[in-house]
Parts: structure tokens; sequence; C-alpha cells
């Protein structure tokens, strides 16, 4: 499906991000160039990484962050902190190499290889793992482990998690009705077996040419049996990687140590420079920027994860002191206004709602360019294909007399759903003013911020209208639009569709461009992009994230991923 290209297989056409920042004097461009291969030669998953030019061993690294971690199970982890915190302990059967700059190579991680499509027609793939790979305790990886992880993201109790692998061996959405996880622990799910204990071989009815990538999240991290504590294992998950759990105070406190039994023979993209990485809950983005920025004791060596507010961005970007200590990067995450439209059922109300929307007080409201840019497409600029379209002009500020025709002398009564931090609160202040404006009646629900996202993935949620963040899980439409606007998806709980909205001719749609060639798919994305905003407006897309992080003097390595868009701590050392 792929064209081999001298031991690679090219994965992405360039793709230019399109924000451009400007750090006072110091001008940091954001424009850059996004590009991607395969590697098919063994070599290149081979470890150990290459040395950080200037690294040291020794060290606590310390992340300042808000708000706990929402899931650390590797199954279950699909937040921005959990997939950057889940490389420290867990490994996937792929992974990518990363520098930083838009410059991406999908390797082996467990694997050695980043898979074999065995007929050539992406239906059977193996996984052929290294030698030497461990746990925690010391005993060997095999390919029973990492299809019993595969297996365990059947169990609907372990929610939160990507549902790519699971949809796509159970050929139905729906999944954790075709394969009972809880009365079949002993076995495997249908199409997923290990013919020997280095093999892992999926078996799929239709063709899947995306697995390499789908199996480069956590969700493929290995797990013993014996070592399956449910959805507690979401406050002590087993180490597979670099680092192990010394200590875990819920909500406060989660301390990292060398976890002696990783072979860096073995690892393609990860160091463990520092003794400890240390996770800091319960700073909001104000006091943990102004703690590194005091740059003394622990935060000499500690990294702001809440970035750099809007209060202090004039302070930090108008001080050369700090540029040093600045990344500043572009994002694939797009963020969107969702409107739930099991009770946002009014075509012409979803429509006034992107006519009303005034996107550049909103970005001031985040703290200006350096934050975010404007958004008018579902997808955001990162992605394969990308084509800009604006369905519903608003300008700058909104078009208020646009909104206000739609809704005919209507007032819509919407409850706003929203996190309790600082940030979420002021953001659902600002759109509430905004919507108002063109006639809305806005209500405000604070939600406590860690548990936002899984109670909006709730069918049953009782909310109009929620801020959502999705990062492709690789930068096509492919891990955009079907996941989060195809119907028959919708479960109970744990949601990507957080729209509830469904289609049939769109999800036909949807199976259609599944099915071609990843380089055909790009310009189909495109025009369907444009078809469920004009069509049907199950959200208003508002903005890309700009990355804006702030570290201490003496935190050396990090870079923010061109995947995810938040820092990475592969490369990550506390300088001496």
């Amino acid at each position: 499906m792929y064209a081999r290209i001298a031991g690679v297989v090219m994965l992405l056409a360039a793709v230019t991000a399109c924000t451009k920042t400007t750090n006072e004097g110091n001008n940091v461009d954001t424009n850059r160039v996004t590009t991607g291969v395969i590697a098919m030669d063994p070599k290149d998953s081979r470890g150990p990484a290459p040395e950080v030019p200037g690294a040291t061993k020794g060290g606590t690294l310390t992340i300042l962050r808000l708000t706990k971690i929402s899931h650390m199970d590797p199954q279950r982890v699909y937040s921005f902190a959990g997939l950057m915190n889940a490389s420290l302990y867990a490994r996937y059967l792929t992974t990518w190499k990363d520098d930083g700059k838009g410059n991406l190579t999908l390797v082996g991680d467990l694997a050695e290889t980043p898979g074999k499509n065995v007929n050539g027609d992406c239906k059977v793939w193996e996984f052929k793992l290294k030698s030497g790979l461990k746990f925690e305790d010391g005993r060997p990886i095999t390919s029973k482990e990492v299809a019993y992880g595969i297996a365990r993201s059947f169990d609907p109790d372990l929610t939160g998690g990507p549902t790519y692998v699971q949809e796509w061996l159970a050929d139905d959405p729906q999944y954790d009705t075709k394969w009972d996880f809880k009365a079949n622990k002993n076995s495997l799910p249908p199409g997923l077996s290990t013919p020997d204990a280095s093999t892992v071989r999926f078996e799929f009815k239709k063709a899947r040419c995306d697995l390499p990538f789908a199996v480069s999240l956590p969700a493929s991290a290995p797990l013993p049996p014996d070592k399956d504590t449910g959805v507690n294992l979401d406050n002590m998950p087993f180490s597979s990687g670099p680092y192990k759990i010394a200590k875990h105070t819920v909500g406060v406190e989660l301390v990292f140590e060398r976890n002696p039994h990783w072979d860096p023979a073995t690892d393609p993209v990860r160091h463990a420079y520092p003794d400890k990485f240390v996770w800091s809950f319960g700073a909001d983005a104000e006091a943990g920027a102004n703690r590194v920025i005091a740059d003394s004791g622990p935060d000499a060596s500690a990294l702001a994860w809440n970035g750099v507010p809007a209060s202090l961005v004039s302070k930090v970007a108008g001080n050369a002191d700090y540029w040093p200590r600045t990344l500043i990067s572009p994002t694939p995450s797009a963020n969107r206004l969702t409107i739930n439209t099991q009770r946002v059922k009014d075509l012409a109300v979803r429509q006034a709602l992107n006519y009303a929307i005034d996107r550049d007080g909103l970005i001031k409201t985040l703290g200006g360019a350096t934050v975010a840019a404007p958004m008018t497409t579902l997808m955001p600029p990162s992605t394969l294909g990308f084509q800009s379209y604006d369905a519903y002009p608003a300008g700058k500020n909104g078009n208020i007399e646009e909104a206000k025709k739609l809704l005919a002398g209507k007032t819509p009564e919407l409850v706003l759903a929203h996190g309790d931090s600082k940030t979420s609160t002021e953001i659902a202040t600002q759109l509430k003013s905004n919507f108002e404006k063109a006639g809305f009646k806005i209500t405000t629900k604070a939600v406590p911020q860690d548990s936002t996202l899984d109670e909006t993935k709730k069918k049953d949620n009782p909310w109009d209208l929620y801020m959502d963040s999705w990062a492709a899980d690789w930068p096509s439409g492919a891990s955009i639009l079907p996941v989060l606007f195809d119907g028959r998806t919708i479960r109970a709980e744990g949601n990507t569709n957080s729209s509830y909205f469904n289609d049939d001719a769109l999800n036909k749609e949807f199976d259609r461009i599944l099915q071609l060639d990843p380089v055909a798919q790009a310009p189909e994305w495109a025009k369907l992009d444009q078809r469920i905003m004009k069509e049907h407006a199950p959200a208003v897309p508002l903005y890309a994230d700009v990355a804006y992080f702030l570290h201490g003097s003496k935190a050396g390595g990090l870079y923010v991923s061109s995947v995810f868009g938040y820092p990475a701590f592969t490369n990550a050392y506390v300088k001496s």
C-alpha cells in the first residue's frame, strides 16, 4: 500500500503548520514542514538512542501541573499529559523518533520493526519482539503479555483509551459486545494471536493499513495477567520502560525512579538521564510559571506543564533572559466547542453558534498568538491534505447579525459545561458573553477539572456545549474525522464522539475512505471536513494550540512533541 523507497516507506507528504508567533526581539517562526517515514530496516529500531549532546546523568526533573493525570493505566491513557508521561514507564509495539522539529520516523519499540504486512493487503500483520525486553521485576516481556495488554482494552470498565485496535479486531465499533474480556481472561479476542513467544499476530476482516501507527499508542503496552489490578492499575501501572513508580500520592505527587531492568540497547528513542522524574500537582498555570521564572532550588530543574498563562506572556516574551528557557512550537491540537447534538437538534441553532463565535476575543482570553491560532476547519492545518475553508464566515469577532437571522427571534437556552480551573472558567465566561450578544441564554456549569474529560464522554451527560481538544494520533484525517463523528462508535461512556453525532451517509463515507491508500485518503478527508460542517455543524471550530512552555535553567533536552504538541521527556536531563 505504501511506496517503498530506500528502506523506508513514505508516510506523509510535506505538511505546513500555519501559525507564526514572535517572542518579542527573539523571532520564533512556528511555520514548519512536518514529514514522516516508516523505517523498514531493523537497524533503525535498535538501541541505544543516540546520546544527547551535553546530557549528563543524575538529578531530579520536576513537572509542575495543576491537576492529576486522568489515567496512567496504559490501556486507558489518552490525554496529553498521560501520553507524554507514559513514555517514562511503558513501551509500545512501535514508537516515533522525533527531532522536535517536525521530522518523524516510525520505528519498532518492543518490536524489531514497525510490523510486517504479511500478505501485502493490510489484513494480516505480524510484529516480532526484540530480545532482552524486561518488566520492572526482571521477568521477560513476551508476546503473551503484549497480547494480554491489548485484550484487556476490551474491558468496558477500562474506559478512556483509544479504540482503534479493538474495533478493527471485532470489525465492529461496539467491540465489547463481540468479545467479553471478563469471561475470557485466559484467551484472546478473535484475530489476535501469539504464534510463538516473540510474535504478535493481527488478522482483520478489512484492510487496516494504519495499524503500525495505531500501536504506537500506549494501549499496546504489555502487562502480565497477574499484575492486572483492573481500574486500580491507574494508580500504580507496572513498568516496561526506563522508569518505575517509586511513590504516588494521588493528586499530590507522582515520583518515578529508574527501572534497573530496562535495557537501553533495546530502545531506539528513550534515555534515562535524570535519577528521578517528579510530577508535583496543585500549582495553577500562573503559580507554576512564576516558580520556574524564579529559577531557584528544585524549580531550577522544573517544567511548568500548564504553559505560560496570559497574565505572564508579556513578561516572558519581553525578557530575553527567559528565551533560552522557552519552548514554542506549532501543535496538531485542534480545539472546538462541541455541540451535544442529542440535545441541540436544531441545525439552525448550531449554525448560529458558528456565526456568532468571537475567535479573536477567545484567543485574547487564552493569552494571544503565543497560545493559539484561529481555526475554521475541523482538521488542523498540520493534517495531510488540509484545505482551508470557512463554512460560516464570522470575521475576527463574530457575525452577530447572521446568527440572529438564523435564530429568527428565538432565544435558545443552553448549558455550557467547563472545568473549574481559572483558565477554563475565564473561557466559559468569554463564550457566555459572546453568545448572549446573538440572543442565546447561556448557563455555565463548572465541573471538576480532572474529571471533565470523562464526564463529557458519557452519553447521558446533561450539557449542551463543552470545550473539546483533539490531536490526531497520527497526522491523517483517518485519526480525526471518523474518531470524532462516526455515530456507530457511541456507547454509554468513554466516547470520543462527544457530539453524539450519527449520520448513516457520512458513516458510509468513513468506511469508503478508510479502504483507500493513505495517500489517496488525504483529499477525501478534506472534502468530508467541509461536508460535515456545512451539512451538520456538530461543533464550532475554535483554534489550534501553539505550545508555549517555560522551564528552569537546569532542565535540558526538553522539546515539544511533533506528534502531540506537548513537552516530551525522552531526551530530558538535569544540567549539573
